[in-house]
């Protein structure tokens, strides 16, 4: 048989190099959540104490400046973007590298992309409150949640448009953000250079060994590294050099205004710790308004990076089907970037009511970071997956992996005191969401037990008795099914059934499209196999997993190539049409196979199912998630599962005669 096989890939990363533009780019892409953390981490650590000391700042300050070497830079900048599916990051690409291999691990993924969403619902409320409060040092009167409010519902209002008309801006803005931080932090550190001794790790030891709740606090300092899951997801924007290169800059400017701030604090020890933001203490009267907008802007990028990674986390659930499909727009030309409105008004809903009910920053920084330690520790699991599979020397795998359990072990019990004080919303969410991904792949799982594959070659002359049959009605010139079966010489027995027993459907051609999602995220390939010459042709596309499926358009483009290259005439076989050199129609048929009210599964299973198949309904279906035309796709609905051979007790009565 006849075997064509083309590629559709996409042009290499262009930031794949260290440039100044990649340097810029990377600051606007990468670091909105990690480089707004100074706005709140500070105050969190001092507003959960008992008063300004010297061993709460250096100790606190201490645990920062260790937790952002050891977590971001050592784990993540170090390590774990080195574990890139051809050049993508990610929970979900880290899973998609070991899948094959250790099936069961998807509850690891799932979890983390859950807890990861929903711990990044209170990313744009607590930035740009933490931002628009600074006001209040001009004006106790400000409305502080109206403005806030007003800001978020822009940002999330202009996601259909695309960003690209201000994505440029990004990099620049941040640019300057994080060289504010540093001037602002180096003023402070040299009036006060004591604060220097916050890199010696004693004291962060003695902070946490000594001081009364002092291990409690360390759910305050976590938050200085909640945006390094950010520094893994965005290597296939921007690169891995790049993000090496731009954290160097962004790390140096995070620890100088965390001096800075120590060293403001330790300069005013009699401060009402609970009033006093001394992110805004450091700023000079006459450069707070600046400084204020500069942080607004920091903060509406932070949100912005929050809520384009939660697209992209989405889309890549869909892929590995891990969420129901969902409507997916690309407003702009920029690679990588699109709109799943769905998930759009999920999140703005989301803030809006997080901002409601929490109302200021410090009660946000009491529930800020729980959910995100659990997809650190997730991650971490995975890593030890992959280092084992990709056979790393076991006395390199086990250290790292007990090491990071036990710091981001100790991180989740310090936060789960954040539980009642607000950390059960991000929880429930994080909840919500896993039960909807679980569902979702379990229910997949149970209906593909169901599906039967038959070898097509014994229908090969029952199809072309078929197609020749004249007393058959034409149902389409080409006919067109969407097929799992993964072998080129199988296809669904439903598919034959369709075919010749539940209406004989005749046709010029009949067309099988096979979609494999591969572990590789953005390769776009097909291949071409004759079947049955003149007869059946099947189409294997091969798609990354980031790649959207658009079918409609790909097969087309398969299409247009074949007759290009003379191939195929697909010219219409009606003499009427035929005269003039028409293209033959093509329908398309998706069979949708539904559970039947004579099979009744297990109770733990068909509860499973009757929430996947309300999932179902909520989402879009094959039909638009694929990209296809409406017009020519049917949908034929086939029992999930049939009986072989039911036998009944059924007793048969003789007619009486009438009397």
């Amino acid at each position: 048989m006849p075997i064509l096989f083309l590629s559709m890939k996409s042009p290499k990363n262009n930031l794949s190099n260290v440039t100044l533009a990649g340097f810029i780019i990377t600051l606007g892409i990468v670091y909105g959540d990690i480089g707004t953390s100074p706005l709140y981490v500070l105050r969190a650590i001092v507003s959960n104490s008992q008063g300004i000391s010297e061993m709460l700042i250096l100790g606190g300050i201490s645990c920062i400046i260790w937790t952002l070497t050891l977590q971001t830079t050592v784990k993540y900048v170090m390590v774990t973007i080195r574990a890139d599916n051809k050049g993508e990051g990610g929970i979900f690409a880290l899973y998609a590298l070991i899948r094959k291999k250790a099936k069961w691990v998807f509850i690891f993924a799932i979890i983390g992309g859950a807890t990861l969403l929903a711990d990044g619902i209170i990313t744009p409320a607590i930035t740009v409150v933490s931002a628009i409060e600074g006001l209040k040092m001009v004006n106790t009167d400000v409305p502080i949640i109206p403005i806030v409010i007003a800001i978020i519902c822009a940002i999330f209002l202009i996601q259909q448009f695309g960003t690209g008309f201000i994505g440029k801006s990004f990099g620049p803005i941040m640019f300057i953000w994080f060289a504010m931080l540093a001037v602002l932090g180096f003023s402070q550190v040299i009036h006060f250079p004591y604060i220097l001794k916050a890199f010696n790790p004693y004291y962060a030891y003695k902070l946490l060994s000594a001081y009364p709740g002092g291990f409690l606090l360390l759910g305050a300092v976590f938050l200085c590294t909640t945006g390094a899951e950010a520094l893994y997801s965005d290597i296939g924007h921007c690169g891995i050099k790049n993000i090496r290169a731009t954290w160097i800059y962004v790390k140096i400017a995070l620890v100088l205004n965390y001096l800075g701030q120590g060293a403001w604090l330790l300069s005013n020890p009699n401060l009402n710790i609970h009033q006093v933001n001394p992110f805004y203490g450091i700023m000079p009267d006459w450069f707070l308004m600046f400084g204020i907008g500069i942080a607004t802007a920091a903060a509406i990028i932070a949100s912005q990076a929050l809520i384009s990674g939660s697209f992209s986390i989405i889309n890549e659930a869909i892929l590995l089907n891990f969420w129901p499909k969902s409507r997916i727009i690309y407003p702009t030309q920029i690679k990588g970037q699109l709109y799943i409105p769905s998930i759009n008004r999920f999140l703005w809903i989301s803030c809006i009511l997080v901002i409601l009910f929490f109302q200021e920053s410090s009660k946000m920084e009491a529930a800020y970071g729980l959910s995100i330690t659990i997809t650190m520790l997730m991650t971490t699991i995975l890593l030890g997956y992959y280092f084992f599979y990709r056979k790393l020397p076991l006395y390199l795998t086990i250290p790292f992996v007990l090491v990071y359990l036990s710091i981001e072990g100790s991180f989740l019990l310090a936060n789960l005191n954040k539980f009642t004080h607000g950390g059960w919303v991000t929880i429930l969410i994080a909840g919500l969401l896993f039960f909807i991904m679980y569902v979702w792949q379990k229910g997949r799982a149970i209906k593909n037990r169901f599906i039967e594959f038959i070898r097509i070659a014994p229908y090969t002359d029952i199809l072309r008795d078929l197609k020749n049959d004249k007393t058959v009605p034409k149902y389409a010139t080409n006919l067109v099914y969407l097929t799992k079966a993964n072998r080129t010489t199988e296809v669904e027995s439903k598919i034959i059934y369709s075919i010749i027993n539940k209406q004989p459907k005749r046709a010029d051609l009949y067309w099988l499209v096979h979609i494999d999602i591969l572990d590789e995220p953005n390769t776009k390939e097909f291949k071409v196999t004759t079947l049955i010459p003149d007869t059946v042709i099947k189409i294997d596309f091969k798609l990354g997993f980031r790649v959207q499926p658009r079918i409609n358009l790909f097969f087309k483009q398969v299409i247009d190539e074949l007759i290009r290259n003379n191939e195929i005439d697909l010219t219409s076989n009606y003499p009427s049409l035929n005269k003039h050199k028409i293209l033959g129609d093509f329908r398309f048929i998706i069979i949708d196979r539904i559970q039947n009210y004579d099979f009744d599964f297990p109770p733990f299973e068909q509860f499973i199912m009757d929430i996947y198949t309300y999932l179902k309904r909520v989402g879009i279906g094959e039909v638009r998630a694929y990209g296809m035309d409406t017009s020519s796709v049917v949908v034929e609905t086939v029992p999930l599962a049939i009986p072989k051979n039911p036998k009944f007790d059924l007793k048969r009565i003789e007619n009486q005669p009438n009397k």
